[in-house]
């Protein structure tokens, strides 16, 4: 580096490579979370209709939720992996993680929604950087399409 050049900490493609690593961790967390629920939607709804027992949620919406979460974590993951149609993704995943929320902190389950937070941000992370999601089907699709 020569005296005239400015000191650069963060380098582009050092931004893209973190945020395509990122993403794609969270996808493969989110995939993993419904592929090992999908099989067992049945259970999954009974063990959330037990957690959720001490709410004021009637049992039937806690069923209908719970069978909804092991889909929409298995498609959103599966799409933020790759990076296909992400902002639709990230936004329903921030719906699903709204519901979630709304959940745990109606039993008071504090230790959970604390953890929820850190997904949350994580969310926020990767729709605030879409700019830098250039290792992607969505990039590429772009890219085909000028």
């Amino acid at each position: 580096m020569n005296d005239n050049q400015s000191h650069v900490w963060l380098r582009p493609k050092d931004i893209v490579a973190a945020y395509t690593l990122l993403r794609v961790i969270v996808g493969v967390n989110y995939f993993n979370h419904g592929a090992v629920r999908i099989g067992n939607i049945p259970g999954f709804m009974d063990a959330m209709a037990q957690t959720m027992q001490q709410s004021w949620i009637p049992e039937f919406l806690v069923r209908i939720n719970a069978a909804l979460v092991p889909p929409v974590e298995l498609v959103v993951g599966l799409l933020i992996m790759i990076g296909f149609w992400m902002r639709g993704a990230l936004i329903a995943c921030f719906i699903l993680m709204i519901v979630l929320m709304y959940g745990v902190t109606i039993i008071q389950n504090w230790q959970v929604a604390g953890s929820q937070l850190i997904y949350d941000i994580t969310l926020f992370i990767l729709l605030a950087g879409l700019g830098f999601n250039k290792i992607s089907v969505d990039h590429w699709l772009s890219r085909r399409r000028r």
